[in-house]
């Protein structure tokens, strides 16, 4: 009870919005664009769907706006709290438990979408605990790897002691998203977990020659498998059926291929300048999921690969600048959140991205700010926040401020 006083006397204490002129616009002004392209593409993406699920074309739009306004919110309380609050490992760990026996209630009362029990349905909304998972999994793994101890552990050649009980934790979060089963989330964060330790000192020869073995098995042993395993219908699995529609999409056009192909077909009407706001096809019942996963390819169709590049240069600025304040932090609990931070928002827009046009599996992974969700929404704007937050300390340390 005593830490609670402290803990809420140190935010109001420091509760000013004074703070507000250390905000850093290299990340605020392309977070509000892309959400602003966001509202407009859910609303262009989802009219046709809502109309068919019996609902009004503008209720993805009302529900889309929602979540940015709230997001917007969540930035700016995440900025103003004090940036010592943020490294609090023991708050750090409240969040780690409370998300854990939240994955483990998805296993006996989650709602299933896509082929994964993730959600937690109330009312007209649902809740993704794993979108949740790789921002407190950052702050975990960034207050295990800035410990001086660990530093010298790597020195000395003993890397594992210092990180083994975090990493364990990490593996168990893991764990339990793979058994969802949602492989995107779980390939995010074994990620951010692998570039996280990477940064602060683990042995770069060590780490490629698990990467590539990791990769080579998946590409030699795994695809093989379950590609004859789907053609014999041994196995009858919706995560299965995407990955040989990764293989072969126009082979099973009729089936686990059609997001793919019309995915496809989007792109190529598209063009280098679309056909137009408001003028999709593949949006008209043709294209699952034309609001969330596959909004890129709508994306492309109506406004072409000049808005497609639009984007992708916004959402890179972000990325840049998250890297470029860890680069210049003293603080290395600040760099490694910060990497962190950048590999989820790069590899959550490469992960969506390429199963868009091919070149990884489908996943069901959103692309950030875009896609429509309220989930990744406030996983993404509570990460801006952090990282905005970073960057002010940074300033007013540096005198710049």
């Amino acid at each position: 009870m005593r830490r609670w006083q402290r803990f809420t006397a140190a935010i109001k204490r420091n509760f000013s919005f004074r703070k507000l002129k250390d905000l850093d616009y290299w990340l605020i002004v392309p977070y509000l664009i892309l959400c602003a392209i966001g509202v407009v593409m859910v609303y262009s993406a989802s009219s046709n769907v809502a109309v068919q699920m019996g609902s009004t074309p503008i209720s993805y739009l009302f529900k889309q706006l929602l979540f940015v306004i709230l997001g917007f919110c969540i930035v700016l309380v995440v900025f103003m709290i004090p940036r010592h609050v943020l490294a609090d490992g023991q708050l750090t760990m409240v969040a780690y438990v409370f998300l854990l026996f939240a994955l483990i209630g998805l296993l006996a009362v989650g709602q299933t979408v896509n082929g994964a029990a993730g959600w937690f349905r109330l009312g007209s909304f649902s809740i993704q605990p794993a979108e949740l998972v790789k921002v407190v999994l950052i702050l975990l793994m960034a207050k295990a790897l800035s410990v001086p101890s660990w530093n010298d552990d790597v020195v000395g050649g003993h890397w594992w002691r210092g990180v083994r009980v975090p990493v364990l934790m990490c593996a168990i979060m893991v764990g339990l998203v793979l058994i969802q089963p949602d492989m995107g989330s779980a390939v995010i964060i074994a990620t951010i977990i692998f570039i996280m330790c990477l940064s602060s000192g683990y042995s770069f020869k060590i780490s490629y020659k698990i990467l590539g073995g990791v990769t080579a098995v998946i590409a030699l042993i795994v695809f093989p498998i379950a590609l004859v395993l789907s053609e014999s219908g041994t196995v009858k699995s919706y995560k299965l059926a995407r990955l040989v529609a990764f293989i072969d999409p126009f082979g099973h056009a009729n089936g686990s291929g059609q997001q793919l192909v019309n995915s496809y077909y989007a792109l190529s009407n598209g063009g280098v300048f679309g056909v137009g706001l408001g003028n999709s096809i593949q949006k008209r019942g043709y294209l699952p999921e034309p609001n969330t996963d596959f909004i890129m390819a709508i994306t492309g169709e109506e406004l072409g690969l000049i808005g497609v590049v639009i984007i992708m240069l916004l959402l890179g600025i972000i990325v840049w600048r998250i890297i470029r304040i860890g680069i210049r932090s003293a603080d290395s609990f600040n760099t490694l959140v910060c990497y962190g931070v950048a590999t989820y928002f790069a590899v959550q827009a490469f992960i969506n991205v390429g199963g868009v046009i091919g070149w990884l599996p489908i996943t069901g992974v959103t692309f950030p700010f875009i896609s429509y969700g309220g989930s990744s929404m406030f996983s993404l704007t509570l990460s801006l926040g952090i990282v905005l937050n970073i960057s002010a300390d940074e300033r007013r340390r540096r005198g710049l401020a």
